[in-house]
């Protein structure tokens, strides 16, 4: 231990305090103690000192620097009921039960995000008590921190410089949380720029992406070749935001960039573009070797994948060398394909449009790399007519719509479409399916579930209960209903709550098990609403 407990002067000066206690004053009067004080009461007092000093471990220095007051923050408050619930969601903690029997009693954290997203909507500030509560649970989870951290605002940045435990805070906040230069502001902007730390300088080109475009951009450009590469390569993710044909020339000219982890990321983003030269190339190279075959009984695709990667090829972003257990051709057709402009292919392949392509047959064993660099094109180009195609009817088999060869990919089509359309898929696919197979799927379905997915939803664990399995096997889908239903499904759900007459080959207890699980996600759903509820402001607080 560091200080005065450990110096030579200070251990004398205790077992000085000791013996002269142990004798008494009488017999052994004190040493070096304040003059004009009773022997007794002043020995007592130097006692007292030299207890602060050895807890403290630290000789005495002078006083730091009183920090600065905690910043206003003037949104409003929240209402009292809000505030006490938001205490109860973060004193909560997972049950860890491993996903076996969960019991009847909501998981409160698991709807602290759903809370944390419906006071960000209002613009309520966070109570002051509750910000050291706030930051440990975005510590511990980073799905939480950027709703976490928006609802705790600038005092919890304040805060965070005080503890290490919280740094993240800092970093994770634009500019690291000092207030970012208006983008009007040129002066500031390039001070910024050109001196601010690594993670500023992100938060700025981030900022200045969001509302003026072209200005990140320019202010990349200057300073580029200066740039080391890992940095080249994180400045030019920001431009995903926002990305249009004025970014082409920047991103043409990162195609020559001597790190290939940033040559494939600007390849990627110009394939994006489908009026770029880079697309235009593509689709050259892509058509080249698909074509359309009318010579036998029907119209069929065949597939002729490239025989080499030429230094053209390299250039525009295909990686020449394959992942282990692909072959190199395969592996050059799928990255040609998947870059090429879905609008082309009509053309191609005789004016049809992308649900009669995806329905041809493809010779020799090609329709899976096709199809797959299909789906991964619609995704990346946002086609929403394409992803339509590739996924087929609902009620498809289960192992791959049309085009789709998992149900990762059906996710990642999905995806692309409008909410509503998303939800009526998967609702169907549920009532063609099941649950087994869905829960990737309504994962990518818009919070509250529309009416016909949640219906399709609670039928469906309905029918899981019936065949006598366990609830536990659906675990996961319980807890995205939980969190995703909508809480007006609660009438729906009444009559699931009394526990069933077993069949004969269902498992053990299972009614008991279900009637428990459906009573937990009732409460939920209620404490859902009341969640709601407690949030919405009172007349005249002037919140929205």
């Amino acid at each position: 231990m560091n200080g005065s407990a450990s110096h030579p002067d200070a251990a004398s000066d205790w077992e000085d305090l000791v013996t002269t206690a142990l004798l008494g004053t009488d017999r052994r009067p004190p040493a070096r103690l304040a003059p004009g004080r009773p022997a007794p009461v002043a020995l007592l007092d130097a006692a007292a000192e030299a207890t602060v000093r050895r807890r403290a471990g630290l000789r005495a220095a002078r006083a730091g620097r009183r920090p600065e007051r905690a910043p206003e923050d003037p949104r409003p408050a929240l209402p009292p009921a809000a505030a006490g619930r938001l205490a109860a969601l973060l004193a909560d903690r997972p049950g860890g039960t491993g996903g076996g029997r969960r019991g009847s009693s909501p998981d409160l954290m698991e709807l602290l995000p759903q809370w944390l997203a419906a006071a960000n909507g209002h613009g309520y500030a966070a109570p002051a008590q509750a910000l050291p509560a706030l930051l440990d649970a975005a510590r511990g989870r980073t799905d939480l921190r950027p709703a976490a951290l928006a609802f705790a605002g600038p005092r919890a940045l304040w805060l965070a410089r005080f503890n290490p435990d919280w740094r993240f805070a800092l970093r994770s906040a634009p500019g690291g949380g000092a207030a970012l230069p208006d983008p009007g502001d040129a002066e500031g902007v390039r001070r910024l720029w050109e001196k601010g730390l690594f993670a500023e300088r992100v938060a700025l080109l981030g900022a200045l992406r969001a509302r003026s475009p072209d200005l990140a951009r320019a202010l990349l450009a200057g300073t580029w070749p200066t740039e080391r590469a890992e940095d080249r390569l994180m400045f030019l993710d920001s431009l995903r935001s926002g990305l249009s044909a004025a970014d082409e020339p920047f991103l043409e000219k990162a195609l020559g960039d001597r790190s290939r982890n940033v040559r494939a990321t600007a390849a990627e983003l110009l394939s994006a573009l489908p009026g770029s030269a880079l697309a235009a190339r593509m689709a050259v190279r892509a058509t080249a070797c698909v074509a359309l075959d009318r010579s036998g009984d029907g119209p069929l695709i065949v597939v002729e994948a490239p025989h080499e990667c030429d230094s053209g090829m390299e250039r525009d972003g295909v990686v020449a060398t394959p992942p282990a257990g692909r072959g190199e051709r395969s592996w050059w057709l799928g990255q040609l394909v998947e870059a090429a402009p879905l609008g082309g292919w009509p053309d191609r392949l005789g004016g049809r449009d992308a649900r009669e392509i995806v329905a041809l047959p493809v010779a020799d064993g090609w329709q899976g790399e096709l199809h797959a660099a299909w789906c991964r094109a619609a995704v990346r180009q946002r086609d929403a007519r394409w992803s339509r195609a590739l996924l087929g009817a609902p009620s498809a088999p289960e192992a791959g719509g049309p085009g789709a060869v998992s149900l990762a990919e059906r996710a990642k089509l999905l995806a692309t479409l409008e909410p509503a359309e998303r939800a009526e898929w998967v609702a169907g696919f549920i009532a063609a399916h099941g649950l087994s197979e869905a829960f990737q799927l309504l994962g990518v379905c818009a919070v509250p579930w529309s009416a016909p997915l949640g219906r399709a939803v609670v039928d469906a664990l309905n029918i899981a209960r019936d065949a006598g399995s366990y609830p536990w096997s659906f675990s996961g889908v319980m807890g995205l209903a939980e969190r995703c239903l909508d809480p007006a499904e609660v009438a729906r759900l009444q009559s699931l709550l009394a526990v069933p007459d077993e069949r004969e080959d269902a498992a053990p207890g299972a009614g008991g098990y279900w009637a428990e699980a459906f009573q937990r996600l009732v409460t939920t759903l209620r404490l859902r609403a009341a969640m709601a509820e407690e949030l919405r402001p009172t007349q005249g607080m002037g919140v929205g």
